[in-house]
């Protein structure tokens, strides 16, 4: 069965109550940080990480209610800015999320947001790409950085195809190639194309940037910025998504001890 958002408000609380705050212990005039480097000398962004923040739950300023902690949003300018068609849909789709939001069917959460989910992820590199390990639905992520193009379309992935490049310490990514997505929290169509950053900041942080552009949805491109922080020791576990909108194969799996609570 699938986890609960609920019982990680806890542990997303705790994360950002240990996350390193600006200006905390830092002085003027500091050097910038230096990453490690990888064998072949990339900026090494290796290691389990997780996101700081609520955006999971809404990636716009929330208040609190049942099941859902209040958060500062992640969208630069405060809302997003879709068109008034694309506004009206998502405001249909948020009466009905419980239902109509791919979490809730064990579809994949597509890019950017599987990057915010409060759950770990695992950043491996190689020569000729980076690979990412999300443990939310056990999903891969490959991202090339042979320079090799994006495959010709047109295509519809749930995650989008992901080719990168190195700019300095920061690890560049296009996005584009997505499934058209009008149902769930957030609209989105063909046309989405999204140029991601990652940069490790200090030993403990990588910042995040996602410049996300719908022409057929938005009135302008908007950014996302967002900070993920290492989890030294951790793995990533088991996760396995049941669609509980079937009743009888949720009652089978509970008789066989299968079922979390």
């Amino acid at each position: 069965m699938r986890r609960s958002f609920v019982g990680l408000i806890v542990g997303v609380a705790v994360l950002c109550a240990v996350a390193p705050q600006p200006g905390i212990g830092q002085t003027t005039g500091k050097p910038p940080y230096t990453p490690p480097r990888t064998s072949n000398g990339q900026p090494n962004l290796q290691g389990v990480w997780q996101a700081l923040n609520t955006a999971a739950w809404d990636i716009e300023d929330h208040g609190a209610s049942l099941g859902v902690p209040a958060g500062r949003g992640v969208v630069e300018g405060g809302a997003i800015p879709y068109q008034p068609a694309a506004l009206e849909q998502k405001r249909k789709n948020f009466a009905q999320r419980a239902t109509l939001d791919p979490e809730s069917k064990c579809y994949l959460p597509g890019v950017p947001r599987i990057t915010y989910m409060p759950y770990p992820f695992q950043i491996v590199q190689q020569n000729d790409k980076v690979s990412i390990f999300y443990e939310y639905l056990r999903s891969i992520r490959l991202i090339y950085t042979n320079g090799n193009p994006h495959p010709e379309g047109p295509i519809d992935w749930w995650m989008g195809d992901s080719r990168g490049r190195w700019e300095g310490d920061t690890l560049v990514v296009d996005v584009t190639g997505f499934k058209e997505r009008l149902v769930g929290s957030k609209i989105s169509t063909d046309a989405l194309h999204i140029t991601e950053r990652f940069t490790r900041v200090d030993y403990n942080t990588i910042n995040y940037e996602a410049r996300v552009e719908d022409p057929k949805a938005l009135t302008k491109p908007y950014t996302i910025t967002s900070k993920y922080m290492l989890r030294p020791g951790t793995r990533l576990q088991e996760y396995v998504c049941e669609n509980n909108q079937d009743p009888d194969h949720f009652e089978r799996l509970d008789k066989q001890g299968l079922v979390a609570r």
